[in-house]
């Protein structure tokens, strides 16, 4: 583990409320210079603020992951990116599971009210339909800005620390082919990366964005390509050789929900586990304190594999 990603497990693992991501840009401000990048942070919707290292409108890669940190939950973010009716089921299971908690508890809470003095019609027109909706509103809430998640190894100090390695290896005569972004607030709905896209509609458009999110948990490496990626397969391919350690797996037919979406030219990068039965690909763990999980392994190979794919754009 190198000393930048120690530090990161150390002081910088937690990335959520505004002190913390203030932190952590101010860590990664003083990264770029150590190693002769331009830095700069970009604002955007609601809030985000992205992470700019590099000229982005001169390179020939970007490399990107998202650095704001989920809040936790009690189940895991379940992803299956080669079996999307799979992937669908599970968040229908969790809709469902919401709304039942919602309405129940809205019943619940309308039987204790039926014991106060209140107008009937007032009971039945308005608080007995509207409260469980309140309570949905609220476990919703409770998804996106509860309490932050402390254990982040996979999602995403692994994209994080996989960017950051990238910048701290790539040879000088390299860098002007390579810039690195590191987005806000993927986690409330992709609005840091969708924000540069339309920021930078040129990017948007034409450049290659290779995006690591969740990379260090599982033995398999996802790269998720979609029609307009296609063209890149080879490449990959080339830069990126399955070894003992790590299993490649370039697939242009896979589903993976992260800032890569925001790209004409955006690729999903993911590290995922094989399940005895069937042989589905998948992740798990994520947003609960079980995502613990950090193969160093994973890590020196994409490194490695940007590094060799930067030479040879």
């Amino acid at each position: 583990m190198t000393e930048i990603t120690k530090e990161i497990f150390e002081k910088y693992q937690v990335r959520k409320t505004k002190k913390q991501k203030t932190a952590f840009i101010e860590y990664v401000s003083q990264i770029a210079e150590r190693y002769g990048y331009e830095f700069k942070v970009e604002k955007g919707t609601f809030g985000a603020r992205n992470i700019i290292i590099g000229d982005p409108d001169t390179a020939k890669v970007l490399y990107t992951a998202h650095y704001d940190t989920c809040a936790r939950l009690p189940f895991p973010n379940f992803i299956t990116p080669k079996n999307f009716l799979i992937y669908l089921l599970y968040q229908l299971l969790i809709v469902g599971v919401l709304i039942f908690a919602a309405f129940a508890m809205g019943f619940l809470g309308g039987m204790i009210f039926s014991f106060l003095p209140i107008n009937e019609d007032v009971f039945f027109e308005i608080i007995l339909p509207v409260f469980p909706l309140v309570v949905y509103a609220a476990l919703f809430y409770l998804l996106l800005g509860g309490p932050a998640n402390k254990n982040t190894a996979n999602d995403n100090t692994s994209g994080v620390t996989t960017v950051l390695s990238i910048v701290e290896e790539l040879p000088q005569e390299n860098k002007g082919n390579v810039a690195f972004v590191l987005f806000d607030l993927e986690e409330a709905g992709l609005f840091g990366s969708s924000s540069f896209a339309s920021k930078h509609k040129a990017i948007r458009e034409n450049t290659l964005v290779i995006n690591f999110d969740c990379v260090s948990d599982g033995e398999t490496i996802l790269f998720a390509l979609k029609k307009t990626t296609r063209k890149y397969a080879e490449l990959l391919g080339e830069a990126f050789v399955s070894t003992d350690d790590v299993t490649v797996d370039i697939t242009k037919n896979a589903f993976y929900p992260s800032d890569n979406a925001s790209f004409k030219g955006g690729i999903g990068v993911a590290a995922l586990k094989r399940s005895k039965l069937g042989g589905v690909l998948y992740m798990d763990r994520i947003h609960t304190n079980k995502d613990v999980i950090y193969r160093e392994e994973n890590i020196s190979f994409l490194t490695d594999g940007a590094i060799k794919l930067a030479q040879m754009l």
